[in-house]
């Protein structure tokens, strides 16, 4: 599962709901207990796909983790990423009212929007 391009991006069945609406499923299993708050700056790898498979970000393909205050990010980043534990990876579906339906950016993708997270570190 190392890249979406072009595949089916459909919400696997075992995925996990939140109240929101975003569903995520754990693609590698984090090795600590902690998790991080909404205050929180994380360290992270991720991807970023439309559900037509076409990638839109990736600190992957850039070859640098990117660094986040989790209060700066899309709302589905802001709760996503408190569902994970350090050195977990996982897949979100992120409704497009969590993402970035209501952002000023012409260019910035509207609808449910796929992210593959893998949280290195935060404080």
């Amino acid at each position: 599962m190392a890249g979406c391009g072009g595949n089916d991006m459909t919400i696997l069945a075992d995925a996990q709901k939140t109240a929101s609406g975003i569903s995520s499923t754990v693609l590698k299993a984090g090795t600590a207990a902690a998790r991080p708050t909404a205050k929180s700056t994380v360290l992270v790898h991720y991807t970023g796909w439309t559900m037509d498979g076409k990638e839109f970000d990736s600190s992957v393909s850039r070859g640098q983790p990117a660094e986040f205050g989790l209060n700066q990010v899309i709302p589905g980043w802001t709760e996503g990423v408190q569902l994970m534990v350090k050195g977990e990876k996982r897949r979100f579906w992120i409704p497009g009212n969590l993402a970035y339906d209501n952002s000023p950016r012409p260019d910035a993708p509207r609808g449910m929007l796929v992210f593959d997270i893998e949280l290195l570190d935060f404080k």
